[in-house]
């Protein structure tokens, strides 16, 4: 077995490691990458008789601080195995440098549809893709109905208020990464700063919650597994619900770059998304403006940090291509839209 030609993977240790946690495979081990993520790498690896299994571990060169950890990724998943909440099932992590030089996280391999390209959104009828759309917001009340004692994941992050810790994290990002200049977004951050609305409720927040981030049933369109939980804390949980339809572009809206796939007929629009979260939860929807600008500005300043690895690393680049300056740039001026009309 040779790791020639595996980007950030020394195939031969990892195989070696897979015996050592008791997972049984049969003949060589094939390592290929997967996902359009371009933030953790993701591999799918393969054995002689078609057994399957995902690795992950961070992106390569420079990583920010607290960004991109795989450990905390591993301690969530576990946490969530026996809740409500579907996600893959984890069979190890490890550090051990006889290993491999970063974390490195082995998780089941989970059956479904992951509609992550827009060929994909295309093919589905409309009728799927209402499922898919519909469970989404299903699946986030799952989430935050996780009970944090029980689950051990009390003490996951800070019990400060939510929206502060976004902002200065985020604030943060965007210095250390932003390739220019963007006048738009710095007087957005002070809006959102001075239109913090009080939080009334702590729980679990997955804090990357979209359409690519789930693994969906091919016979129902219902949401088989959560993914990339490696933003994932405790907050506000209209963050996620803001989060998800921040992701969530109507027709005639080009916010959405290369994956406008919500724009396509069936999937319901985001006041439907909403509805059913607040039917479901029970929850007050009066802050979900603010959560919902806090949302496309945090997926702007992600999509800058993302080009800015990709102009770093070009080993980081992922097949869905990288975010440009127009993306950027149309995000921001969505979320000042919203932010003028929910009075931020």
């Amino acid at each position: 077995m040779s790791s020639v030609g595996i980007v950030g993977i020394d195939t031969v240790a990892v195989a070696r490691w897979l015996h050592t946690i008791g997972v049984d495979y049969t003949g060589t081990l094939t390592f290929d990458r997967i996902g359009l993520g371009q933030s953790n790498l993701t591999y799918l690896v393969r054995d002689s008789v078609g057994g399957r299994w995902v690795l992950r571990r961070p992106p390569l060169g420079h990583l920010l601080a607290s960004a991109h950890d795989v450990a905390r990724e591993a301690r969530i998943l576990s946490a969530l195995q026996d809740t409500a909440v579907p996600t893959p099932r984890v069979f190890g992590f490890t550090e051990d440098p006889a290993v491999t030089d970063v974390p490195l996280l082995l998780m089941e391999f989970v059956e479904g549809q992951v509609v992550d390209r827009m060929s994909v959104a295309q093919a589905l009828t409309p009728e799927r893709r209402r499922a898919i759309g519909l469970s989404l917001p299903r699946t986030l009340a799952k989430i935050h109905a996780v009970d944090l004692e029980q689950t051990g994941l009390i003490d996951l992050a800070s019990h400060k208020p939510y929206a502060q810790r976004q902002l200065k994290r985020w604030a943060g990002q965007w210095e250390q990464s932003k390739t220019r200049e963007l006048p738009a977004l710095d007087d957005l951050t002070r809006r959102l700063v001075e239109s913090v609305p009080e939080q009334h409720e702590l729980t679990l927040v997955h804090g990357d919650f979209h359409l690519r981030n789930v693994i969906t049933s091919t016979d129902t369109g219902e949401v088989t597994a959560a993914l990339d939980w490696e933003l994932c804390t405790l907050g506000d949980p209209l963050a996620d619900l803001g989060s998800l339809l921040a992701y969530w572009p109507e027709p005639g809206e080009t916010f959405g770059g290369e994956f406008p796939a919500s724009t396509l007929d069936g999937f319901p629009d985001r006041a439907e998304i909403a509805q059913v979260y607040f039917d479901e939860t029970g929850r007050d929807p009066e802050a979900l403006g603010f959560w919902h600008v806090l949302g496309l500005w945090k997926v702007a300043v992600i999509a800058e940090g993302v080009m800015r690895r990709a102009r770093d690393e070009p080993q980081n680049k992922a097949a869905a291509g990288t975010p440009t300056v127009e993306r950027i740039d149309a995000l921001v001026e969505k979320a000042c839209d919203i932010a003028s009309r929910a009075e931020i």
